[in-house]
This record gives C-alpha cells, structure tokens and sequence, in this order.
C-alpha cells in the first residue's frame, strides 16, 4: 500500500487548501487537516518498510498522570462528579472562556467512595502510538516533560519511588516497546518533575539510566545526533524549568475580552502574581546562563543537516494561562532558534497545537527575514486533557503579527509523529488522536508540511 492509499484509508475528508489563509500559503505552508474517526490500519509491513534516508520520530509529553496518584487536594478536599465538573466551570467562568465551549475530561470515580477526579489516558495514547507504528517507520521518540505527576519522584505521599517511574513513565509504553523494542525515547524535564526536589529529579535521572530504552542528561540538558552524515538531525533538549527559575515575571491576569493584562495596572491593583520558585528550583552557580550558552554555542557549530531544539515549556500556544511564560522563553531562546533551528517542540499545555513564528523580530540580518517560519509544535496531550480560549488566540493574532496559529485540538488526548524528508528538504508533522473510551484506536487528525530553514 503505498502513502497516498493510507492516507486515503485514514482520512474519511480533507478540508480544501482554498480553506487556507493566503498569509499561511505565502510562507510555502502546505497542509491539510481531517476530523475523521476512522482508525489506522493495524497490519501492512510494507508501509512501515522504509528504504529513504528520511529520520522518522514520534513526540509526547505531560504523559505521567494516573489516577492512582492524584493531586492531594483531590483526596483532602474532595469532590463527587457533579462538584468536579462545576468547579471546571468555575474556573472556566472566571478566565472569561465561552461558556459555549466548555468540556471536561472524562471523570474517574473511585471504587467504594464518591470522590471524583480527571481520567488519564496516559495508557490510550500508549496503544495508539503503538499502533501507528505499524505502519509508520518510529525510529525513536521525544518525551517532552512532567513524566511524573503531581510532584515527581520523592514526593512526600508514602508511596514507592521504583514503583511510581514504573507506573508513570514504563507502564504506558510497554506495548510500544514489547513491538519496538530498540525504540530510544529522550525525555527532557518538566515542571511537575521539578516538584518535589532536586533529589527527585536526580532519581527520576537514575531511573532513566537503568532502562534500556530511555535517555535523559544527568544535567537536565543535552544533545544528540541521529542519521547519516549529511541526512542527520541534532536534538538539542533543554530544561526549560532551570530557564525560567532563573527569571523574574509576573503572571498577569487575562482582560475580559482575551487580551493580554497590562503589567503595570495589574501591580497597582494587586493582580498581578510573582512566579516565585521553590529555593530547590533555583539555579545554582548560573546554570541556568551556561545552559542557554550551551545552546546558542551548539546551534552555531553544529554540522548537523537539521538541528531541532525541545523542552517542557511553551514559546507559544493559546491555552490563555502560559502566555507570561511564553514571553520570558521567546526572549530567551528565539534569538538562537529563529537564526539556526528547524523546528521548536514543546508539551505543558495539555493539548496539541501547531504555530509558527516568522522570526521577524529575532532576525540578525536582512537576508535571515527571507528564511522559512520557524514552526512550534505543541504535544502535550498524552494523559491530560485541556481547553483552548478562543478570545485569547483571536487577540494574540490581532497584536502579534509574527505568530501564527496554524491548527489545534484541544480536550484530547494524542501525540505527534514528524518526518525529516531528506529528499524534498521538509518537515513533515501528523497528529493523532485516541478516544475518550481508552481503546487506544489512532486517528489522524491533521497533517502539515513545512519548509526546511536552514540551507
């Protein structure tokens, strides 16, 4: 079966590329995108087969939460499903989201009791990369942080340390690996890692080193290379939680209409909240300053075809509650992506996104506004589940004309699957879906082309 008759067997429809804006044609952007329920084809070898120098790699994050280890406010203050469900409103309401949009997460109940709280689909989307990996060639794969839920390794919760990175991190892949069992998967650090301590995060390191099939750098940040010479990709993997401990901000308060807060107001009138990191978190000896050296030395050097930069947090996304973080890690890392990096790729928001930046106010030089947008993927749906605001990404678009909001697909759960064409100089990014009913079926939901950027 060749690729354009699986498509044809996943995809029930194609929206029209004259759906799409002229600024998105513009800039070389080809895609087309699919609402179909129809499921992969489990069995066709010879699709998976490949004999290109293409490099093929799925990408999920925010993959460790289960149930049987909730946040403890759930169990100290708990609710029975109706409650949970009107507390999502609550907050709904009160970030000024339409109330024309709200949805929630699948609820868990459990067993003997009334207390509710969000299912996780962690194991779902375990079966559906599993099962996209029938047909597709996965040669590794990117975990994009919070590996660990709610607090990472050691938290103080009385449970066992081994059994949890077990649970959290192995459990939902095993059916990926008992069928790909080289795949490597390199895990970068998130927030919820970073909860408990730097001794969690070191055990979480330890863990990782003792598997066969994960990778992550004793520092938090590293690199690797995969592929031939001259057909090869560079990873550079951050932790993005360092980065932003090291940094003042404030998180300010969304307007009523989805625009960003004014700082200054918001100090006056005591709305404004100063992120404030644990003293664990803290860089120690400017780590955080060698690792952003570290990038922007690497990016520059490397002799890599394609360099690909990944980490936890967001440069951009249209959640409406990371955007204060955004704005400190755009500043921090676009100088370096926008001048040497194919593609940026991210979780935290707990949905799948794809934007683009054109790098127009990071250019060092005339020449560099002529490059390719630098494209930002968003996939952090592999167990969680959250809602966009659309106010929100109407008005980041009407004040930011460097970004672009290309798709998304919010209130799921999925992941990524991206293709390095070595012939055609593209990148190629698919994203896939897996029901609410946990049966782990995958289904296409979008598919986009971009441009390599860096000649």
């Amino acid at each position: 079966m060749n690729k354009q008759t699986l498509k044809k067997n996943i995809m029930q429809r194609k929206f029209p590329l004259a759906a799409l804006s002229l600024s998105l044609l513009s800039v070389g952007f080809i895609a087309s995108c699919s609402n179909t329920n129809d499921n992969m084809a489990a069995t066709n070898a010879t699709e998976k087969e490949s004999t290109s120098k293409n490099i093929n790699f799925l990408a999920f994050g925010d993959g460790g939460y289960h149930v049987d280890y909730p946040k403890i406010k759930h169990i100290k203050y708990p609710k029975n499903k109706e409650e949970f469900i009107e507390a999502e409103k609550a907050d709904w309401v009160e970030d000024y989201r339409p109330m024309s949009e709200f949805d929630h997460a699948p609820i868990y109940v459990y067993p003997n009791t009334d207390i509710a709280t969000e299912q996780g689909g962690a194991q779902a989307v375990g079966l559906a990369m599993t099962e996209v990996c029938r047909v597709k060639p996965c040669e590794f794969a990117l975990q994009l942080g919070d590996n660990i839920y709610p607090d990472g390794a050691g938290a103080d919760d009385g449970k066992d340390d081994q059994k949890r990175m077990d649970d959290l991190i192995l459990a939902p892949v095993k059916p990926l690996l008992a069928e790909n069992p080289d795949l490597m998967i390199y895990s970068a650090l998130g927030n919820h890692d970073w909860k408990s301590s730097r001794h969690g995060v070191a055990l979480q390191t330890q863990w990782m080193k003792e598997q066969k099939n994960f990778t992550l750098g004793d520092q938090g940040y590293y690199k690797y290379t995969i592929g031939e010479p001259d057909n090869d990709v560079e990873f550079f993997v951050l932790d993005t939680n360092m980065l932003l401990s090291g940094q003042v901000f404030h998180e300010v308060p969304l307007n009523k209409d989805g625009s960003e807060g004014d700082l200054a107001q918001a100090l006056n009138d005591g709305r404004a909240e100063l992120e404030q990191p644990e003293a664990h978190e803290l860089p120690i000896t400017d780590e955080d300053e060698k690792q952003l050296a570290w990038l922007a030395d690497g990016l520059e050097n490397s002799t890599a075809k394609w360099k690909i930069v990944y980490g936890h947090h967001i440069l951009w996304s249209i959640g409406g509650t990371k955007y204060s973080e955004g704005h400190v890690l755009r500043e921090l890392l676009l100088p370096s992506l926008c001048e040497y990096a194919d593609a940026y790729v991210a979780g935290h928001e707990h949905d799948l996104e794809l934007l683009s930046d054109d790098c127009s106010l990071y250019s060092k030089n005339t020449a560099a506004n002529n490059k390719p947008v630098l494209p930002l993927i968003i996939s952090g749906a592999a167990a969680k589940m959250r809602g966009k605001h659309t106010p929100f990404a109407e008005q980041q678009a009407k004040r930011y004309p460097q970004y672009t909001l290309h798709w998304s697909q919010s209130f799921t759960w999925g992941f990524a699957h991206v293709e390095l064409d070595n012939e055609a100089d593209k990148l190629n990014v698919e994203f896939y879906t897996t029901p609410r009913d946990g049966s782990g079926k995958a289904n296409l939901a979008a598919e986009f082309s971009f441009d390599k950027r860096i000649k």
